[in-house]
This record gives C-alpha cells, structure tokens and sequence, in this order.
C-alpha cells in the first residue's frame, strides 16, 4: 500500500472529479491522502474532505507564495488544527523564486506556523525554494525539531536533506524523481535514510513519468515509489510500506 502524503484534492480540477479520484486511490493501492492547504479561505473544503472520507487527512496554513493573504495568528492557526482530521500545519516555508524585495513578511508568516505547530504539537509540512539557508536557519531558530515534519517536494542537495533530517524532518519526494534529467534529487533518494523518507504527488501539479505534463492524481503516487525502488534496488511494495509506516509515524497515527 502506498500514501500520497502531499495533495490538493480540494482545488477544482481534481475535487469536481472526487469519486473517480477515490477509486484511482483504492484501484493503485493508495490508502491515504493528506490534502495540505495553501490558504485559509479554502481551508472548510479541506477539513470537510477529511471529515467526510476516512481515508483523507488534512492541513491548515498560508502558501509562502501567498502576497495578498491576509496573515494569520498563533492563535488562529492553533485553533483550526485542533480538529483530529487535521494533522499538520503548513504548508509554509520560504520561496525566494517567484517573489523578489524585502521577503521579511514571508519570514515572520513562517515564525508564526512554526510556533503554531509548536503550540499545538503537530509537525510542520515546509515549501522551501531557493531560500535553504534561510529556512534551515529559522526552522533552527524557532525549534521546529520539537514537532519535526517534512520538506516537501524536495528539490535541495543531499546536504541540505542530511540537514533538516537532523532536525527531525523527513524528506518527500514527488513526481520530479522520475524526470530522466533529475539527477541530483534522485541522487538524494539513493542516500537518505529509508526511516526518513516519504513520497507524495503535489498533484494536481507534477505528474510523474509515464503522465508528465497531465493533471497529477493520488493514485500517480505508486510511480514514485517505482522509481525510488529502483534507485534502491528495492521492490516498490517495500518502498511503500516504508513510506507508509513513516507517514503513521510522523502524523502521529495508529
């Protein structure tokens, strides 16, 4: 079995469809999705989902892309991930590719999920791009390796992994490993440790090979943990009950 630990199934083109989707998951062997939020506006439809399907978990935050988000509290990200269903706060991090200036609002709205997860004791899902450092720092700054988490979507160095892997992050990958020209991130899904490893799809962004360049999917899932197995010479049913128990294990489920 496998679980996709980074989706947006609520955005329109992959929740007007939701039935289908369902039956790709359970049809490809995936047992869980976390649907992870980007704003608070459309953070009812991702609780709603996650109160309505068993297998379907869910996060509360603001995208570090967000510039018109109105910010958020301590208190008010607290307050809406204290519901079960909802078992991380993020995604948050920095993103110093597509936003240019003074990012020191970025930085703050990243202080403030962290001591949120802090608060609440729940792990941090972090968007970081082209801002390592930065993130490394602040995620160190604050004592995230209190509540851990996951670098989603990783696109860094294997340094950078070993680090945050230090501070009690595992790392996930998507898609993007299976691109024949992802070289040093398939290097990183070589050498980390299996006990840190999580995969996951973002979709509906980034379909992994055989789908690059269509709408990605949950079920797509199973294709990263493929190519994983056979950067590893492992077989993908290992992959995916590593990556499974990893999930179980960070989310704090049983």
């Amino acid at each position: 079995m496998f679980i996709d630990s980074h989706c947006h199934i609520n955005f329109p083109e992959l929740a007007e469809n939701l039935p289908q989707l369902l039956a790709n998951m359970q049809e490809n062997q995936v047992s869980h999705a976390l649907c992870v939020s980007i704003d608070l506006d459309s953070f009812p439809q991702i609780q709603a989902l996650a109160e309505q399907h068993e297998n379907i978990f869910g996060s509360v935050g603001i995208h570090p892309d967000d510039v018109d988000a109105k910010e958020t509290t301590v208190a008010e990200i607290s307050a809406l991930a204290s519901h079960p269903k909802i078992i991380a706060i993020g995604e948050t991090g920095l993103d110093y590719y597509r936003l240019m200036g003074d990012l020191e609002w970025q930085r703050e709205r990243f202080r403030t999920h962290i001591r949120a997860a802090r608060q609440v004791g729940k792990p941090l899902i972090i968007h970081t791009r082209e801002a390592a450092n930065d993130t490394l720092a602040i995620l160190k700054e604050e004592s995230a390796a209190s509540v851990g988490g996951v670098m989603h979507c990783f696109t860094e160095s294997l340094e950078v992994a070993r680090a945050a892997i230090d501070m009690n992050f595992y790392i996930s990958f998507s898609g993007i490993v299976t691109f024949k020209n992802a070289i040093s991130i398939k290097e990183v899904a070589k050498n980390i440790p299996l006990e840190r490893m999580l995969i996951e799809t973002d979709s509906p962004y980034l379909a992994p090979v055989p789908f690059r360049g269509k709408t990605n999917q949950p079920a797509y899932v199973k294709h990263v943990a493929e190519e994983i197995a056979k950067l590893r010479d492992m077989s993908a049913a290992e992959i995916g009950a590593i990556t499974t128990r990893n999930f179980y294990q960070l989310f704090k489920l049983h």
